[in-house]
């Protein structure tokens, strides 16, 4: 190999190392941000071209910024504690009703806010919630963390990956409901009776605990109907083929505004509590795989892809689906996504093949905790707030739930 590619390979590589590390707490834009530049400095790709490369996530960008704000208002108006209580007070004394509640919860959290609102912000409230009703939280604070990624295939909007893969080709709503409404069903009933079958011992004890929800503020009412809007906006928005970075920042500063007419210090909270750090961080990623695939690995990517296009239907897509998850937890499906898009868009390839590396780079990420940045986000919560969750005890988990979960999404995908 020349010296050249062995030095972009190494810094690459490095970079997405550090980012999933994390060496000595460093915060992962700064090492996105940091590879960025580097590959820059060193010549090993153009500044324009590195620019065109983040210029191509603005439409992520938007959409992650808008979506972050909507999160921030909801916690900081109690809107997540509010619906974790809501859920517990409806438990009527059984950990096992606790735990589908707030299942159902996080794919609905999943659905409008994405994957990301769920690992961060649910989170913390079902912590909560478990504490106060005198449970054993680990069966809940997985379920957040696996509902994250297995209910992110839902809506477009129900995952940054989906607009990542897609880009400016993301399929209208009601083609995108048509394609993957049952694998995403699959999806959501295997992951939920793995995890229950993985917690069973401590879904048979009684709640002992008793927990009354908080009722919501009237600006909490507020911020509620807000995000409901902007969620039916954002649907609307899918619905009519249209991008959904700048709807999603309108409807968060349409709801921001309307929350601080009776809350002022709203925004000063909203704009310190969004962890702006992300944007960064996925700009970085885009000039890191645009790094890479100059390096060869598209090239070597469709080759993949035309050897599949070989193979029958049913074969293929598992293939191409199980491909990707893998990649996922070892590089972060964020990086993988994109490479994706660009070997799907360079090999022409729609319909079945597109569809398949979309469900293996949204659900994959539940066999590690390293498979996708809401995880990684999750893990992050969990270790603020006092819980130890070690890598290990997630892939026994992981496992199970991902492979079966994921052969049962691709094997209802049918176009």
């Amino acid at each position: 190999m020349h010296p050249t590619l062995v030095l972009l390979w190494t810094i690459s590589l490095a970079t997405l190392a550090c980012i999933l590390l994390r060496p000595k707490g460093i915060a992962e834009a700064y090492w996105a941000a940091g590879g960025a530049l580097i590959l820059v400095a060193t010549g090993q790709i153009p500044a324009l071209r590195a620019l065109y490369a983040v210029r191509e996530g603005l439409d992520v960008y938007l959409f992650l910024a808008g979506m972050m704000i909507l999160s921030e208002i909801a916690i900081e108006e109690g809107v997540f504690a509010w619906a974790a209580g809501l859920a517990a007070s409806h438990a009527r004394g059984s950990s096992n009703r606790l735990f589908l509640l707030v299942y159902l919860v996080g794919v609905a959290v999943t659905a409008l806010l994405s994957n990301d609102a769920t690992a961060v912000v649910l989170t913390p409230a079902v912590l909560a919630v478990a504490r106060r009703a005198r449970v054993h939280p680990e069966p809940y604070l997985l379920a957040c963390a696996l509902v994250a990624n297995a209910a992110s295939f839902i809506f477009p909007i129900s995952n940054p990956a989906n607009l990542i893969l897609f880009g400016r080709h993301l399929p209208p709503l009601w083609d995108w409901i048509r394609i993957f409404s049952l694998p995403s069903a699959a999806a959501l009933l295997v992951t939920y009776l793995c995890l229950q079958w993985h917690a069973k011992d401590d879904l048979r004890r009684p709640i002992e605990g008793q927990v009354v929800p908080s009722p919501l503020t009237a600006e909490g009412k507020l911020a509620l109907a807000g995000l409901l809007l902007a969620a039916g906006a954002l649907i609307g928005s899918s619905a009519a083929g249209l991008p959904l970075g700048t709807p999603t920042c309108i409807a968060a500063a349409i709801v921001l505004l309307a929350v601080s007419t009776r809350n002022r210090r709203i925004v000063p909270r909203v704009a310190r509590g969004v962890s702006w750090s992300v944007l960064p961080l996925v700009a970085g990623l885009f000039v890191v795989v645009e790094s890479i695939e100059g390096a060869g690995l598209l090239p070597a990517t469709m080759a993949g892809l035309r050897t599949l296009e070989g193979w029958p239907p049913w074969l293929a897509k598992i293939a191409a689906g199980f491909g990707v998850a893998a990649l996922s937890n070892v590089m972060n499906n964020l990086p993988v996504g994109l490479m994706g898009a660009a070997a799907l868009r360079q090999a022409h390839e729609t319909g079945l093949m597109d569809h398949a590396v979309l469900i293996g780079v949204d659900l994959g990420p539940n066999l590690s905790v390293t498979g996708s940045l809401a995880t990684i986000l999750w893990l992050i919560v969990l270790r603020r707030a006092g819980v130890e969750m070690s890598g290990w005890k997630f892939f026994k988990l992981g496992v199970v739930a991902m492979p079966l979960a994921l052969v049962a999404s691709l094997l209802l995908l049918w176009s």
